[in-house]
């Protein structure tokens, strides 16, 4: 597990008392008895945590599990414990030199700077005496950005999960997989181990509670708001909003604190040459520090795991809250949070005609007309603007870059100079929020993604969800790696015999070698003697179990009949790779012909028009390369990549809402079972059939629909849950086939 970083912290040492004096805050801590004790040196002090991190890291990969346990815990207990007492430290200094501020007012001449100078001295020497009784030296300087990437990301608990696991503490070990799944829930490997966890004995369904839940506890109280509006429980979604919007604001503070405490990096190309005077840099120092506080609203916003904020985030939340108030009774309560609501949006017209409604509903309850917003918000907003102001004219007149984190900003706090800039900047915002506001491609394939996996040990890896589409799924354990290897066997073994698998340049690629083997074809070598008889009829049994698990989980209203199957192995032509820049199968849709400049998908032939659900089932992960991604219908926006390995099934609707390719295979042999099936009977494999016959003519039975049936009968999936009913509205003009197509995952 690499340590990864792509900046450097920069700490910065100051040399006019003014600045100095300013922020010595970012560097000091709390004076609370006591609190470095458990997590700090042996003089009861909190240390430096990246040491002990990076102390716990080495012991890790020296297989030392009982010492990585405890520096990689003790890692983490001193940074909160730094963390919280930065904030108690900010807190308690908040009030040192106030009694300075009125000579500000009074003082003419020249001498009111010099009160300035000494209420930032009063407020350093507060915070600093604080910083001495709480944290060692080292441990006030700040770390590297590699370390805070580390953290933010959760890996401690990634090496934590596996040092529990090798302690046999396994409890242990299923909370800290979980903690880290959270933050990155991407990650395939923490989700197998999870589900691993689930079925071990003696680990409960406590194991799998987020340890990090205290800093992302405004998440969960959203989530339980709009539960809550879901089941029109009106008046427990204003409990969770009103919470939510306390806690956001209170998650915001915090952040704010940091920003004041932690240390500042003057801004790039700022005072390294000496060319900067004394305001130039305290102007850069302080532009920098309202720039961090304006990334709260950012950093808040953003869920665990996710790369982009919500935006408009603390609104969003008022607009519900007002909305769950009128509707739960509480007029006063929805006039006052719908007033919060217009500082930040004080035009608009959706608002203001809710406004005009609660008023005449009120009638003549005169208090309730004069409710004012909330103190708290109209704080925010008022501060928020004025720091915004100075971060603008530092962009206008110091070349500070400042990216502003809000959609609500009022043009006119925006120097004209720069407002074509941010009108544009703001354009971007929002069509990225109606884009995240579009409802979810239509499939009108009839499947229904969701229903049950029928096959114990088989787990859902990915969804809908996870794979940012419709009608799609990861499966994971549907086949073992015993059965794997039998298959890969077979694969090996068709094609030393020269024939049926043959190796030849792929259709779709000149630098990869392709090869194929059909189930009739492995039926026939198998009656030659030239492979396995045993193998022939694992290669269909695969299928049969696909199609079982499909029909469950996408709810199929009707039965489902193999189009075709396909073993098919790439291999990257050694010496070929070099420079490569094409894919080893390009981005199409299954059933229709895509047009990315159009964004048409047209179900006519040459496609396989009468294929409804496709499906690739993974043999091995030995070579480099060859992922299955997805895309939007410009086949140039990737919206999911799914990695491939031993019993992964990937399956979904083969309409234009599932746009896909492969990416080059460009070291090793990638070996793969496609299949696609078909609810139109007279488009079933009709090679598959010859290949039962075969064998039933033998008297030898195989596996169909997941049962042991005599050949001569047609196989049936197993009955679908309620699944939502869908016609095809396609062009479908025959079963057109194309060179090359059948290899098409």
């Amino acid at each position: 597990m690499a340590l990864c970083a792509n900046h450097n912290s920069v700490y910065v040492a100051l040399h006019i008392s003014l600045i100095h004096s300013l922020f010595s805050l970012f560097y000091l801590t709390s004076s609370v008895a006591g609190i470095g004790s458990s997590a700090g040196s042996a003089s009861g002090l909190i240390t430096s945590y990246d040491v002990l991190y990076y102390t716990g890291v080495r012991a890790y990969f020296s297989e030392e599990w009982e010492k990585a346990a405890e520096l990689l815990e003790k890692s983490m207990s001193t940074r909160e414990a730094l963390f919280r007492t930065r904030r108690q430290c900010h807190k308690e200094c908040v009030p040192a030199g106030y009694d300075r501020l009125p000579k500000l007012d009074t003082e003419k001449g020249n001498v009111w700077d010099l009160w300035a100078v000494d209420w930032v001295q009063r407020r350093a020497e507060c915070v600093r005496f604080c910083l001495g009784r709480a944290v060692t030296p080292a441990g006030q300087l700040p770390v590297s950005a590699d370390i805070e990437y580390e953290f933010s990301t959760r890996n401690p608990y990634n090496f934590l999960q596996v040092v529990y696991w090798k302690l046999g503490k396994v409890q242990k070990a299923a909370s800290a997989a979980h903690t880290f799944f959270v933050a990155n829930p991407s990650h395939l490997e923490m989700r197998n181990n999870i589900e691993k966890y689930r079925r071990m004995e003696g680990v409960t369904e406590d194991a799998f509670q987020d340890r990090e839940m205290e800093t992302e506890k405004h998440w969960a109280l959203y989530d339980s708001a709009l539960t809550s509006e879901a089941s029109s429980d009106w008046t427990h979604a204003v409990e969770k909003w009103m919470e939510c919007v306390n806690e956001t604001l209170r998650q915001t503070d915090e952040c704010r604190a940091q920003c004041e405490v932690a240390s500042q990096r003057l801004p790039e190309n700022r005072g390294e040459d000496g060319m900067d005077g004394v305001f130039e840099k305290a102007a850069a120092l302080s532009l920098s520090l309202l720039s961090c506080q304006q990334a709260c609203v950012t950093q808040v916003a953003t869920r665990p795991g996710r790369i982009s904020a919500q935006e408009d985030f603390l609104p969003t939340q008022l607009e519900h809250l007002h909305i769950a108030q009128f509707k739960a009774g509480d007029l006063g309560g929805a006039v006052r949070s719908l007033r919060s609501l217009l500082l930040f949006y004080p035009s608009d017209k959706d608002s203001l005609s809710n406004l005009e409604l609660y008023t005449e509903t009120l009638g003549g309850d005169t208090e309730a007309h004069g409710t004012k917003p909330s103190q708290e918000i109209a704080r925010y907003v008022s501060r928020s603007l004025q720091e915004k102001k100075l971060l603008y004219f530092g962009m206008e007149n110091l070349n500070f870059n400042f990216t502003d984190p809000d959609l609500w900003t009022p043009e006119e706090v925006v120097p004209e100079l720069l407002r074509d800039t941010w009108r544009a900047e703001k354009e971007v915002l929002n069509e990225k929020l109606k884009a995240g506001e579009k409802e979810v491609e239509m499939d009108d394939s009839g499947f229904y993604a969701g229903g049950p996996v029928p096959q114990v040990g088989v787990t859902i890896s990915m969804d809908d969800n996870s794979l940012n589409g419709t009608n799609r799924v990861v499966l994971d354990g549907v086949l073992d790696q015993k059965e794997c290897n039998t298959v890969l066997r077979l694969a090996t073994a068709a094609a030393s015999t020269g024939d049926g698998y043959r190796g030849r340049r792929s259709p779709h690629t000149p630098h990869e070698k392709f090869e194929g083997l059909t189930v009739l074809r492995a039926v026939k070598l198998a009656q030659d003697g030239m492979v396995n008889q045993s193998d022939a009829k694992l290669l269909h049994e695969m299928g049969e179990r696909v199609r079982t698990l499909l029909h469950s989980y996408f709810r199929s209203p009707s039965g489902l009949h193999f189009s075709y199957t396909h073993l098919v192995c790439r291999s990257a032509i050694t010496g070929d790779q070099e420079g490569r820049l094409d894919l080893s199968h390009p981005v199409h849709v299954d059933n229709c012909l895509l047009e990315p400049e159009t964004r048409q998908c047209w179900r006519e032939p040459p496609a396989f028009t009468h294929r409804d659900l496709s499906a690739v089932l993974y043999l091995n992960d030995d070579f480099d390369g060859g992922e299955l991604f997805f895309t939007d219908r410009d086949a140039k926006t990737v919206t999911a990549r799914v990695k491939p390995t031993c019993g992964r099934l990937v399956g979904f609707s083969s309409g234009p809402v599932n746009p896909h390719g492969v990416t080059a295979v460009t070291a090793g042999r990638r070996c793969a079972l496609a299949l696609w099936f078909t609810k139109e009977k007279h488009h079933r494999d009709m090679e598959r059939e010859e290949a039962e016959a075969l064998w039933a003519a033998d008297g030898q039975s195989v596996m169909k629909g997941g049962e042991v049936k005599e050949e001569g009968r047609e196989g049936t999936a197993a009955p679908a849950r309620s699944g939502r009913s869908g016609s095809q509205s396609s062009r479908s003009r025959g079963r057109g086939r194309v060179t090359g197509g059948k290899d098409e995952l």
